[in-house]
């Protein structure tokens, strides 16, 4: 099953928990619009490069559409219309005024220079601007894009519309009109959503955590966890990890360091102080991550890493989805036979979009708010968002995945124009 027809099969299994009138699901069942361009890659040694991109605008019933653009030479129409369904199911869950969106360039960028790089993406941009806008569509960063990228899109957007335009993106620089607290956002976002889920539960410190994903989102909730006292006691990065059997835990930080300096997670089993009280650590893949015994499992790398063929390997009795789209419809169903809490990837993550709206009105309204003021208002809308999900799957007896679409659901049929 492809991701967009994954992601299909949850909004109809949401339909059948809600009573949301039939036409919304019809017209949710496919995007507003979809833009499929070819740029001219115009290459160091001046030869030329024809390069596929994407972006699919979702649905705008909330506001702009709003999701990442991602550089990948794996990307494809059908991730892409899951990932920009999803990020209208993931804003109407936290409540921000955005609909959903996303796109991509199927292109490996470590394969390109900086000057290449920055080539592509003003020609990118130039190919989207018709189409983009602080109220139209408002891109961010996603794998393998970032700041630096954000900066130039807004260089080239607001050549063309003849003014500067600071909120066409979020996710800048923040000397460039970027938030405070949005690098960290998405995995500060998923602390509060895990802190109160460890109370609805009662779960212990003691509780074992295995992360696969050690990028931005990964990284950041480890060191959370970690600073917190949760145990951490495997991570991995896209070419393996390291797994601690004594169940004590990796101290984050050291970590870190090591993967700076030897370039990966899985040199650093045991280097020096990295395993601190760890004495049992050992190199594992990032399949055996996801089958070890541990009470938490929180896949924060890509999509479709759960699926039909290693679902009932599984033996954590929670997953918390910091990845968008971890877990294939098919694995979800078996998750759900063997009673293995999901907390789902549009609410565990969606801190990101959340400082993402942040930053957009910050633009939009010519402010500039603390760090302090960020956190306290990624929390409120974190926490809220949990109950109400919570509330949903306590009253329905449905998962929280199910929960949360029907969530979203009520909120884009107020909303619903047809």
């Amino acid at each position: 099953m492809n991701p967009f027809d994954s992601a299909l099969a949850q909004l109809k299994k949401a339909a059948l928990n809600s009573d949301v009138d039939p036409n919304v699901i019809k017209l949710l069942e496919t995007p507003q619009r979809q833009i499929e361009v070819n740029l001219p890659l115009r290459k160091d040694d001046k030869s030329l490069q024809i390069v596929k991109a994407f972006r699919v605008q979702y649905n705008n019933w909330l506001g702009p559409y709003k999701g990442g653009l991602r550089y990948h030479p794996q990307v494809d129409i059908n991730e892409v219309k899951a990932l920009s369904f999803w990020m209208t199911i993931k804003n109407a869950v936290v409540n921000v005024p955005f609909g959903g969106g996303k796109g991509g360039i199927e292109i490996d960028p470590k394969a390109l220079s900086a000057s290449e790089l920055e080539n592509l993406t003003r020609v990118f941009t130039k190919a989207l601007t018709p189409n983009i806008g602080p109220e139209v569509d408002v891109p961010a960063p996603d794998v393998n894009t970032n700041p630096q990228i954000m900066d130039w899109i807004v260089d080239e957007y607001s050549k063309a519309v003849g003014k500067k335009t600071l909120a066409v993106v979020t996710g800048k620089s923040v000397d460039k009109g970027g938030s405070e607290g949005r690098e960290e956002a998405t995995g500060l976002g998923g602390f509060y959503v895990f802190e109160e889920l460890v109370k609805k539960l009662n779960l212990s410190k003691d509780s074992t955590i295995a992360i696969q994903g050690f990028g931005n989102v990964g990284s950041h909730l480890a060191r959370l966890l970690f600073e917190n006292s949760y145990k951490v006691v495997a991570l991995s990065d896209s070419k393996g990890g390291i797994f601690d059997q004594s169940g004590k835990g990796f101290n984050i930080n050291l970590v870190k360091e090591c993967k700076l300096e030897k370039g990966l997670i899985s040199n650093c089993y045991c280097v020096g102080s990295v395993c601190d009280n760890a004495t049992g650590a050992q190199k594992i893949t990032n399949e055996e991550l996801l089958e070890l015994p541990v009470d938490v499992l929180i896949p924060a790398a890509l999509e479709n890493v759960i699926h039909k063929d290693n679902a009932r390997n599984i033996k954590a009795k929670i997953i918390f989805e910091m990845a968008n789209g971890p877990t294939s419809f098919e694995a979800d169903e078996i998750l759900s036979e063997k009673e293995i809490i999901v907390v789902p990837d549009v609410l565990a993550n969606s801190g990101g979009v959340t400082v993402s709206y942040f930053e957009w009105y910050q633009n939009m309204k010519d402010q500039r708010w603390d760090i302090e003021k960020v956190k306290e208002e990624l929390k409120k809308l974190m926490i809220d968002a949990f109950e109400n999900v919570w509330r949903i799957s306590q009253e329905k007896r449905i998962s929280m995945r199910t929960a949360s679409y029907v969530l979203a659901l009520q909120r884009l049929a107020e909303k619903a124009s047809y």
